[in-house]
């Protein structure tokens, strides 16, 4: 039930994103991420993470945020600090810290503690193996953990020989070993501001997985893109530089 007053669907569906990397927020594009830059907001006075997180927290009235910490994803070096200043903000974090395995789960629970995050990111980009996925899945619950599909211009971003299959294989495999969330995410598309590139594959994983909860996102260039990808059934959609630029404004009503 919701009042006039209430934001519409397709802004409750975003979830905003913090890209962090040497204890800055940067801005994500491409998947290049040696090429990231500290973000530039008109929300947020610098690119400190507390800054932003409080920008989402405030100005757009967000209750989560998708975290993905770069050090971690590329050098197993987890920003505790970071992380603890988004959290400090009252934002439930999703953490991508590039989890391959239950041990590596286990030291960053041990870092971090039990109140953070809200939720684990568990990406195919750095993924083991399905075991791996399926002791992730006894150990961290499927009500906290989420897959995330990486792709990467429409292919899957793997290294990893038993994931040599399609994008929709890999899927189905992984809502057999019991996950119920999942990001559909194309990194090429990121930050580009042309589009996500995954709604035939959103829509026809919906149509199959209707009670799989579907996250989409990279490239978002507005409202028009938030309310398509909702429409090819995503229940919440990654969105970072559509924000910082103002291309979608906070608390905006229809």
């Amino acid at each position: 039930m919701t009042s006039p007053s209430d934001p519409p669907a397709w802004y409750q569906a975003i979830l905003p994103v913090i890209d962090l990397r040497g204890g800055q927020v940067v801005r994500g594009i491409a998947g290049n991420r040696d090429q990231y830059q500290p973000i530039q907001s008109r929300y947020a006075p610098d690119a400190l993470p507390g800054s932003i997180a409080q920008a989402y927290a405030s100005s757009f009235q967000f209750s989560d945020c998708y975290v993905a910490d770069l050090g971690a994803i590329c050098d197993r070096r987890l920003d505790v600090a970071a992380i603890e200043s988004i959290a400090a903000s009252g934002l439930r974090i999703w953490l991508d810290a590039g989890i391959e395995s239950a041990a590596r789960w286990q030291s960053f629970q041990r870092m971090l503690g039990d109140g953070i995050p809200y939720r684990w990111i568990v990406g195919l980009e750095v993924l083991e193996s399905w075991e791996a996925l399926s002791c992730l899945l006894q150990q961290i619950g499927p009500e906290r953990l989420v897959f995330s599909l990486d792709m990467k211009e429409g292919k899957p971003l793997t290294a990893a020989a038993e994931f040599q299959l399609g994008p929709e294989q890999i899927a189905q495999r992984a809502i057999e070993l019991g996950v119920r969330s999942m990001i559909v995410l194309d990194l090429a598309s990121v930050g580009r501001g042309k589009g996500s590139g995954t709604e035939t594959l959103l829509g026809r994983l919906y149509q199959r997985f209707p009670d799989v909860q579907l996250v989409a996102g990279g490239g978002v260039r507005g409202v028009d893109d938030l309310k398509l990808l909702k429409g090819q059934g995503a229940k919440r959609v990654l969105v970072a530089s559509a924000l910082h630029d103002g291309l979608v404004k906070p608390a905006v009503s229809d």
